[in-house]
């Protein structure tokens, strides 16, 4: 009896993880699939007018970037974050932080230290990003 009310009084506490937390999880995910090349998996987290700009300026979006990922033209080997900080805004929220990055894309090698935005937005329950930037540091 004493461990279902244990187990009652715990319940609420385990299931209340903050937007924030829960947002947190979505981004780390967004690193693991793109290592894993798992464009299925990626595919929910994006938005459907998902736009990435990368930091030579060329932008992508949804459709293509999950082709390239898929196909194995895309492939991230290592992907490290670091000062990782959250601003909510309601239903939105901006990610940045610093990325070192390795992997090779179009046939070409590509490695760097990148500093990255990301907006996310609540649909449906669920955080989807909506663009992501990321700009090479010197």
């Amino acid at each position: 009896m004493k461990k279902i009310f244990s187990a009652l009084l715990l319940a609420p506490l385990l299931a209340c993880a903050s937007p924030q937390d829960d947002l947190l999880k979505r981004d780390a995910l967004w690193n693991e699939y793109r290592l894993k090349s798992d464009a299925r998996s990626l595919a929910p987290l994006l938005a459907d007018d998902w736009m990435l700009t990368h930091s030579d300026g060329k932008v992508q979006y949804k459709k293509d970037y999950l082709e390239q990922l898929g196909t194995g033209n895309r492939v991230n080997t290592s992907i490290t974050n670091e000062d990782v900080r959250v601003r909510m805004y309601g239903g939105t929220a901006v990610v940045t932080g610093a990325s070192t990055q390795s992997g090779v894309g179009d046939g070409k090698p590509f490695s760097g230290s990148f500093r990255f935005t990301r907006v996310w937005i609540l649909r449906d329950g669920a955080w989807v990003m909506t663009a992501s930037h990321s700009s090479r540091l010197p």
